[in-house]
């Protein structure tokens, strides 16, 4: 199945998969919490949405040590949705992410840290 999806995603599909996403989490900000899942997590506020972005990270993890291909990107997927719904949460998107890792590209790990602000 991913081998399905893998040709059509290229770097502007892929854009525009992370395009579509935050633009539905916008829209979520303003719907009904009972009848979105993300509008319930925006209306529990940031500490419920960090809840669910640790239950992910573990499970991300736990899929990860069992070597379960299929679990581990299903749960990353589970895992990168929820952190863009806190990003969105704070006003943020995708976007800024991956100027970040823009950024960095290219850049040591050592150097990189070093060059933050503490």
């Amino acid at each position: 199945m991913a081998k399905k999806y893998m040709a059509q995603l290229n770097n502007s599909a892929m854009n525009e998969v992370l395009q579509r996403l935050t633009e539905m989490l916008e829209q979520r900000k303003n719907a009904d919490a009972d009848s979105s899942y993300v509008a319930k997590l925006y209306a529990k506020g940031n500490d419920a949405i960090l809840k669910k972005i640790g239950e992910e990270a573990t499970e991300t993890v736990i899929a990860a040590k069992s070597g379960d291909k299929q679990q581990i990107v299903y749960e990353t997927a589970d895992l990168w949705f929820h952190c863009m719904v806190m990003l969105a949460h704070h006003g943020l998107k995708a976007e800024d992410v991956l100027v970040e890792l823009a950024r960095r590209e290219g850049l040591s790990g050592i150097a990189e840290k070093k060059s933050r602000k503490d």
